[in-house]
């Protein structure tokens, strides 16, 4: 019995700086998809965090300039970033650590103050990818000296993508992944679908838009909630590799629907580094998206369902 005709038993927990929201069809099987994704989250923190002196990420970058030969997780992990730095021609670049460090985001972001009267350093572009030397078949990688890898968007979203998929398998069950605004699904979806509310930060109460979802993924990209100060300005998480400094405020937030959660968290971060060029860029992807200005205003593309107003459709 999947239970279908009754809400998805849930549980949340604080996961990977954030929170973790597990949602299946079957009641009973919660536990076991619970456990399936508390193992992706450890193993996903283990290879690719950066605020970790013991993980694997951790040890590559102090061997930058060595061959290295990394995990099958790794592999996956930096193929995936690589991948996304390709089709976003460089827009998500995962050799922007230094660029992240430089701006204080050193250390988890509770850690963080938010007020920090020390100058930011000049900034440097990203070492970039194409300079990364990288064999996956023999899983041997060849970093720039110099380059400090940072796989943060796309770790979560392959975590996401990677727990749904394991969970929806091992239990015959719906799964919905959700690892704060990186959500994926995998099984059969709850009758009506998924109802998932889009709002500026995961952990608010304040009711946005509800999507439905009946397959895929959906990732979530801003600027509103991870930020502070650093001699009287503000700066935030997403840096443009272009120039190694936080993105140049345009959108609150991009979110944006594919089939992986990887290709969303892809797509909805190269819109937040795109600014205004983001419109042209995902209508030529064709995945659905909602972008909000800073303004508030909003700009739906693709197939993203359109608001029920009285005054027209954006």
């Amino acid at each position: 019995m999947t239970h279908h005709d009754s809400p998805p038993a849930a549980v949340s927990f604080p996961a990977l700086g954030t929170t973790a929201t597990l949602l299946t069809t079957k009641h009973r099987a919660l536990a076991e998809a619970e456990t399936i994704l508390l193992y992706e989250l450890a193993a996903i923190d283990d290879a690719c965090s950066r605020f970790r002196p013991d993980s694997e990420l951790s040890r590559v970058n102090a061997r930058a300039g060595t061959p290295v030969t990394v995990s099958a997780l790794f592999a996956q992990a930096l193929t995936v970033a690589l991948r996304a730095a390709e089709l976003t021609d460089g827009a998500v670049d995962p050799t922007v650590g230094q660029a992240v460090l430089a701006i204080g985001y050193d250390r988890t972001f509770a850690a963080i103050r938010p007020e920090d009267a020390t100058p930011l350093p000049v900034a440097r572009p990203a070492t970039g990818w194409r300079e990364v030397t990288w064999d996956p078949q023999a899983r041997k990688l060849l970093l720039p000296r110099g380059t400090t890898l940072d796989l943060g968007a796309t770790a979560k979203a392959l975590a996401a993508d990677r727990a749904a998929e394991r969970a929806a398998r091992a239990t015959g069950g719906g799964v919905l992944v959700n690892l704060g605004g990186d959500l994926a699904t995998a099984g059969p979806a709850p009758n009506g679908g998924w109802s998932v509310g889009v709002c500026d930060d995961h952990a608010s109460t304040e009711p946005g838009p509800v999507v439905t979802v009946t397959s895929g993924a959906l990732a979530t990209s801003g600027t509103g909630v991870r930020t502070w100060r650093r001699a009287g300005r503000t700066v935030h998480h997403i840096v443009d590799p272009a120039t190694g400094r936080s993105t140049a405020p345009h959108w609150r937030t991009a979110t944006v629907a594919a089939a992986t959660c990887v290709d969303a968290n892809t797509a909805s971060t190269a819109a937040i580094v795109l600014g205004p060029q983001a419109v042209d860029w995902l209508t030529r992807t064709g995945l659905p998206a909602r972008l909000v200005h800073i303004d508030g205003t909003e700009t739906r593309l693709g197939d993203w369902p359109q608001a029920p107003t009285s005054g027209g459709h954006r």
